[in-house]
């Protein structure tokens, strides 16, 4: 239920315009694919031919399409992994779809791939392994990074101007790391915001959207979008030199990408990623260990439940599609979210605001075993402790829940559902106004 309320003044840090389109729409798709696909690896070392790029029946309509029905706002495409196979034909290399037998070198799956998201609604993103494996000019930091950046600037200028989202990591071998080879991240940046301004930049630091800390799906509780930057600079860095010990630095980087910091400067929202199976690419002895509809869910709590972003990876078969394991769980996933969100128990309630506390009264008894709640992000993320009440039917108030922030959406489970005539939201620590946008209930049960 939406709660009618005065805005207060917004107060730093605040999300950017693409940030909060990013941050409201909760969910994406990753996709794990290229020349790994075909040779049974998940880190590929560069050597891999061409050749074995050859998918028979590639058809990036349908994985738009199961994305579109799980619900996913954009898919994130896998352009180039640390093996430097590009799946477009790169003017910078001959390592790329261009010397497969795929359409006779003629192919470009990001294209495929762009096309496909535009035909079905959906954002899309890429992923640029800054890690070569393959490319000669790699450890030669100055070169590889204009080798580097021209391929970035192939893919920010050569497929429109709707990218959602740019996703980047630090991953760099520890020889190469002797060599000297940095990534320049500041040009990087500055040249995604010139050539698709309305994207997010992912990565562990100095970037738009931040990782949380693990390829689990799970973001920590409490989760605050602000970190502060001084921790970690760029994707990959062991972050600055604080004076720590490298065991308390390492433990501060863990604790600013899980939880983010209630006095953080900036704004930078949780991407909480994990794949639908234990790889990130296809393997066919994992057909019998897809994620169940059970464990979606519950990686659903504990990433958008707890302020974070889900990107959920879904790699297509060596024949170039979703295989049809992948898709029923992500239709059954999606339905079960239908049910369980389609009706509002609290809408039609009497609100009543005092200092710090709002009470819902609700149309009458109600049973529900769910609570979502949501702060207007857009005026920053305020809220430092919250009690969540009920009232029984014979007039006594409980205690169900304490949580520590909100953010963008915040959901709590009760070990058992419990029948209210009211609720209330109590702010117990705050530093500044705060505005709750809304208080939903939801009976998790309902229609079982």
């Amino acid at each position: 239920m939406f709660i009618p309320q005065a805005d207060p003044t917004p107060i730093a840090p605040v999300p950017s315009a693409a940030q909060l389109r990013w941050q409201r729409s909760e969910f994406g798709i990753f996709v794990h694919y290229g020349i790994n696909t075909y040779t049974g690896r998940e880190w590929g070392d560069g050597t891999e031919d061409p050749k074995l790029f050859n998918p028979t029946r590639l058809d990036t309509d349908q994985w738009a399409a199961a994305a579109k029905a799980a619900g996913a706002a954009h898919m994130v495409l896998t352009c180039k992994h640390h093996d430097g196979f590009c799946m477009w034909p790169s003017a910078h290399t001959d390592h790329s779809v261009k010397s497969s037998p795929w359409e006779g070198g003629k192919g470009d799956v990001v294209r495929r791939f762009v096309d496909s998201c535009n035909k079905y609604g959906l954002g899309y993103g890429f992923y640029l392994s800054p890690w070569d494996r393959h490319e000669p000019r790699y450890g030669n930091s100055d070169a590889y990074n204009a080798y580097y950046q021209a391929q970035l600037k192939e893919l920010l200028t050569g497929y429109g101007t709707g990218v959602h989202e740019l996703w980047f990591d630090g991953a760099i071998d520890s020889e190469s790391r002797k060599r000297g080879q940095k990534y320049d991240f500041d040009t990087i940046f500055a040249l995604c915001k010139q050539y698709q301004p309305q994207a997010v930049t992912f990565g562990d630091g100095g970037t738009d959207v931040r990782w949380i800390g693990n390829e689990r799906g799970f973001a920590a509780d409490p989760c605050w979008a602000p970190v502060r930057p001084d921790v970690i600079r760029y994707p990959g860095d062991s972050g600055i030199d604080t004076g720590m010990d490298a065991r308390a630095k390492g433990l501060d980087i863990a604790r600013q990408l899980q939880h983010g910091d209630t006095d953080g400067t900036v704004w930078r929202p949780g991407e909480a990623d994990v794949s639908i199976r234990p790889g990130w690419f296809y393997h066919p002895y994992e057909d019998e260990q897809v994620r169940s509809v059970d464990n979606l869910i519950d990686l659903y709590f504990h990433s958008v439940g707890r302020n974070a972003f889900m990107l959920l990876n879904v790699p297509p078969t060596p024949e170039g599609v979703f295989h049809d394991v992948d898709v029923a769980r992500l239709r059954d996933f999606r339905q079960r979210l239908d049910t369980l969100f389609a009706h509002d128990l609290a809408e039609g309630s009497q609100v009543t605001l005092r200092d710090q506390e709002i009470e819902l009264t609700l149309p009458g008894p109600t049973r529900f075993d769910t609570i979502s709640l949501r702060e207007k992000i857009e005026l920053g993320q305020r809220v430092r402790t919250y009690w969540f009440l009920y009232r029984d039917v014979a007039g006594q108030w409980h205690w169900a829940v304490e949580g520590h922030t909100i953010g963008n959406r915040k959901l709590d489970r009760l070990s058992a559902p419990v029948v209210a005539t009211a609720v209330k939201v109590m702010i117990k620590w705050t530093k500044v106004p705060t505005r709750i946008s809304e208080i939903a209930l939801y009976d998790s049960q309902a229609g079982t």
